[in-house]
Order: structure tokens, then sequence, then C-alpha cells
């Protein structure tokens, strides 16, 4: 849980030492641009903008008796935060598994992918699939789900 917090902690710390030694250097209008950029890059970081992890086993028998898709993902990863902004409102209709926290989720990500902890991986039906595209994830949504 711990490591998810690392990134976004250090940017928010960054980007306020450089917005205060901007200040202090007389350039106030730089540390007007600098801090809001760390701060929205730490936010999009940030677990915060997930929804709520579970673990793999207990997703994958959500996944069972409702058919929606499971998303295996990690915190800074890019493409899972591609996924997760493209699939708006309904990317809580998904069931998300970070796998920094839990070695199960990891260990189902490397049996997909040759070894490889490569997220996202969205997992339908029973079957992977690697940083699949965002509409792609959209329509594996049932009208019930």
């Amino acid at each position: 849980m711990m490591r998810a917090w690392i990134l976004p902690v250090l940017l928010v710390l960054s980007g306020s030492a450089l917005a205060a030694g901007q200040v202090f250097k007389g350039n106030p209008g730089t540390a007007a641009a600098l801090l809001p950029a760390f701060l929205a890059f730490a936010g999009v970081n940030s677990p915060l903008i997930f929804p709520r992890s579970i673990g793999a086993r207990e997703a994958q028998r959500r996944s069972a008796v409702d058919g929606r898709p499971v998303v295996f993902w990690r915190p800074g990863c890019k493409y899972c935060i591609r996924l997760r902004i493209r699939l708006g409102r309904g990317a809580r209709r998904l069931h998300w598994v970070d796998i920094w926290r839990d070695p199960a989720g990891a260990a189902v990500v490397r049996a997909a992918n040759d070894g490889n902890e490569t997220v996202p991986t969205v997992v339908v039906a029973g079957r992977p699939h690697t940083n699949p595209d965002p509409e792609w994830v959209r329509e594996q949504l049932s009208p019930s789900a």
C-alpha cells in the first residue's frame, strides 16, 4: 500500500520545493505554473483516481458472478491512467486489482504476459487482454453490469 503513494508524495514535495525556489528567486509566475503542473501529475499518478482495488481472487469471483471485466493495474502506469480516464464513469463498473498491493494479481498478470508484469491487463470471460483499447473495454461491459 505504501508503495502506491511514494511517487505522488515525491511529486508534491518536489513541486513545492521547486515553486518555493522560484518565488525566492523572484519568479512567482514560474512558481505559479510549476506547482499546479506537479500537483496535476501527482494526482493522475495517485491511487485515488482509480476505483477501490480488491484482491485478484475476489475480483475473479465477482467477475464470474456478474460478468464484468477485471482490470489488473499499478499506480504510475501511464497506460493504466489512459484506460481509467478514457473509461470515465464506466471504470467503476469494472473490478480493479492493484498488482503492487496483491501478489496473486501480479501472478495472474505474469502468467498472462510471459512472466512480465505488463499492465493494464484486462481479463474478460477468463481471457487476458494486454493494454486493450479503452473503447473495446467499454464495449465489454454489458448493459446490466
